[in-house]
């Protein structure tokens, strides 16, 4: 198969050896869980417990809501409370367990016989399941899938790509369950209607593929295959991906299945594999332990709600460095104020970075319009351009130059000689196009219903005007046959 070259992307040092060189650990389940209401996607799942209410092991805590996937025990015990906590994302609401170290689990937690089930079935035992996108977005899944299969999508297309330096959990899965990647693709499938599913991973994980090709020659299912890609940020993310494999190309405000693919990661393929087989909901997760700050970095199975600080604690704490926390990678991570945060379902990485791994950013200059950020953007825009929309607030000036179809992805910022932070600019300046554009929007509409207030009016006194015409002439039609 033919592919088209990548456009622009970054290759880069992967940081990645370390955390690979010993086998997933596992981490004791907490003491105490914490778990947030929003897990990664932006939007807060609805809490259907209270203080004092007993748990199990897979025992729904919050029902969906919105973007926001349902969210399930991963201890058995009692809530303590639902109060604000440090989350990944900052502050925010939690309902907080305190385990009783049974790990007894709900009873309806039982395999599932998924091949029996119509897709539409499907789809809800995975809502039901809170299964939701494992790199990063934790975007429900069933949603998804469920749109794909409306769209009627031809390529289920896996995310095995993990660009971004130091984050390898994926990889780690891929290596030693490959077996439950495969099998969460055929359940897939099943569910989004899908005629064909593609695993795509880069062409640094040859363990990886490997391991996904005998699981693949074991399941004997022609309808999947690996796909092996150069190893260039940021080509994990959703659009490059799909153009990379497909040759389509996204709309910036629109979504995959309006090219016939849906997109899933392979750490949520691998927790379809759990619910059907198990029957356990998302309760856990790998998570890379990174950097030079922590002196056994690795990958970690642990289950959601368990602190930072105890995942670190588990990879032999910290080293005397100075040292920062980040939630995710060294380009697009958040930084983490608190290591009493909680796993969540998108905690793919914390890195534990000295200066050494992250140098501060130099003083920021004035732009040189060397272009360097242009050849590198994956998604063809003038980072230039749009930072002089940025700094003139030229509302028109960014939607000309195309903000909306930036991905944040960072290249421009990494390559940038004058250290200009480009993407916390793009990010801001976004949310200001985006309040622009709704304002724009409520101005139309208030526009379009002033007009059809007038044309009521100008209909109302058009009808009373001929009313009246009409009574007149038939007040002279009565006078005249009266005389």
């Amino acid at each position: 198969m033919n592919r088209p070259a990548l456009r622009g992307g970054l290759r880069l040092e992967s940081h990645k050896l370390r955390p690979l060189q010993r086998p997933v650990l596992s981490v004791p389940s907490p003491r105490t869980a914490v778990l947030a209401l929003d897990q990664g996607s932006g939007a807060d799942a609805a809490p259907v417990v209270g203080p004092g209410q007993a748990v199990r092991v897979g025992s729904l805590i919050a029902a969906q809501r919105g973007a926001a996937a349902g969210l399930h025990s991963p201890v058995s015990g009692t809530v303590r409370c639902i109060a604000s906590r440090p989350t990944v994302r900052g502050i925010g609401p939690c309902i907080v367990i305190d385990s009783d170290g049974r790990d007894e689990r709900e009873p309806t937690s039982v395999p599932l016989d998924w091949r029996s089930l119509s897709g539409d079935a499907l789809l809800e035992r995975l809502a039901a399941a809170g299964i939701a996108g494992l790199g990063g977005a934790a975007f429900p899944t069933a949603a998804k899938l469920g749109l794909a299969r409306s769209a009627g999508v031809n390529l289920l297309l896996l995310n095995g790509a993990e660009c971004e330096p130091w984050i390898c959990c994926d990889d780690a899965l891929m290596r030693e369950h490959a077996a439950d990647v495969v099998l969460g693709a055929q359940v897939m499938l099943s569910a989004c209607g899908a005629d064909r599913g593609a695993i795509a991973v880069e062409d640094d994980k040859p363990q990886a593929v490997a391991a996904l090709a005998a699981a693949l020659a074991a399941a004997a299912d022609v309808r999947l295959s690996v796909i092996s890609l150069p190893a260039v940020f940021p080509l994990g993310a959703e659009g490059p991906l799909v153009t990379a494999v497909t040759g389509r190309e996204v709309p910036h405000d629109g979504l995959p299945p309006q090219v016939g693919v849906v997109c899933q990661n392979v750490g949520t393929a691998a927790s379809v594999a759990r619910l059907v087989r198990d029957g356990l909901p998302v309760v856990s997760r790998i998570v890379t332990v990174t950097g030079s700050g922590v002196r056994n970095p690795a990958n970690v199975e642990v289950r959601l709600g368990t602190p930072v600080a105890e995942l670190i604690a588990a990879c032999g704490g910290t080293t005397g460095d100075d040292r920062r926390l980040i939630a995710g990678g060294s380009l697009t991570g958040r930084a983490l104020d608190d290591d009493a945060a909680p796993v969540t379902k998108g905690l793919n990485c914390v890195l534990v970075a000295t200066p050494g791994d992250l140098p501060p950013r130099g003083t920021e200059m004035p732009c040189i319009r060397c272009g360097d950020c242009a050849v590198v953007c994956p998604a063809g825009l003038l980072p230039q351009q749009l930072h002089r929309a940025t700094q003139s607030d030229d509302v028109e000036g960014l939607s000309h130059f195309g903000l909306g179809a930036c991905i944040e992805c960072g290249c421009c910022d990494y390559v940038c000689p004058s250290a200009i932070a480009l993407t916390a600019r793009f990010r801001v300046a976004r949310e200001r196009l985006r309040l622009h554009e709704a304002e724009r929007e409520r101005a139309t509409q208030a526009k379009s219903r002033y007009e059809r207030h007038r044309r009521r009016l100008d209909e109302q006194a058009e009808a009373e005007r001929r009313a009246f015409d009409e009574a007149r002439r038939r007040a002279r039609g009565d006078g005249s046959a009266g005389h």
